[in-house]
């Protein structure tokens, strides 16, 4: 199955956000991906945390959760809108969602992110529990390739990526893709980035598609991008370092199998 990780360099106004993924989901599905998966933040970076309260949107309610919809729809993929602000109960609070879109424009999974960035070296500051609700539970789905093949997906965003018992309990599913849409700071993306993605790949046997957010924003943020499919055995497949593009890569289910029969690892869990 061809897939598709989508970087983007995000930046204020929602309407040319999404005209930016629109166009790379055409290119997408052009190329032939069955599978495009959008980075974190994709319809907005806002030059506050605060600015991502303005486009919260209720489940199955929004202009962003149409345009997703409406997408995949339209171009027959399956689509994973990175994040998108969903409402929460707290008013100062959004959950940041990944939604996941069937080609007949129906959402079939929703993960709200679990794990909350927060950084301080002096220079950099971040926090995301001032403006963001963490989940509570992981998410799968199954997606029907166009060969007969169904493939486990599982669920991540960003910093959940450090948290690897999160992608242990997705294997223990069955999951044989791990998607970890993205807004790797320049400063952590550098130091961890590939690193991390080639861990999940190799100790859960299962591909994983990166998409990120990476360049020089309108808010003057600069996110590490390096946008990546990972094979089982933590190969990097397909790269792309910074700006917008389409990472195109192929998911094999004979040598996801071969590996999996090869070292059994994930048989030996004793925990």
């Amino acid at each position: 199955m061809k897939v598709a990780a989508l970087q983007m360099v995000s930046g204020l106004g929602l309407a040319a956000n999404l005209a930016q993924a629109r166009r790379l989901l055409e290119q997408a599905a052009s190329a032939g991906a069955e599978l495009a998966v959008l980075p974190e933040y994709f319809c907005a970076m806002g030059r506050r945390d605060e600015d991502k309260l303005q486009l919260a949107e209720r489940l199955g309610d929004g202009p962003v959760q149409s345009f997703l919809a409406a997408a995949a729809r339209e171009l027959g993929l399956w689509i994973v809108g990175g994040t998108l602000p969903l409402a929460s109960d707290e008013p100062a609070r959004v959950y940041n969602s990944s939604l996941a879109y069937s080609p007949a424009g129906s959402c079939v999974a929703r993960y709200d992110k679990i794990h909350l960035f927060r950084f301080d070296n002096g220079r950099e500051h971040f926090d995301e529990a001032r403006s963001i609700k963490p989940g509570q539970a992981s998410a799968r789905f199954a997606l029907p390739a166009r060969d007969g093949r169904l493939w486990h997906v599982g669920l991540s965003v960003c910093y959940d990526l450090r948290f690897p018992e999160l992608y242990r309990e997705h294997a223990r599913a069955g999951s044989d893709l791990l998607l970890v849409p993205s807004a790797f700071t320049y400063t952590t993306g550098q130091a961890h980035w590939e690193l991390l993605l080639r861990a999940r790949a190799v100790e859960n046997l299962a591909y994983v598609l990166a998409p990120a957010q990476g360049g020089v924003h309108e808010n003057g943020r600069r996110t590490w991008g390096h946008s990546m499919l990972v094979d089982p055995w933590g190969q990097v497949l397909a790269q792309q370092a910074e700006g917008p593009a389409v990472v195109l890569g192929e998911l094999d289910a004979a040598h996801l199998r071969q590996l999996r029969s090869q070292l059994p690892a994930l048989e030996h869990r004793v925990l």
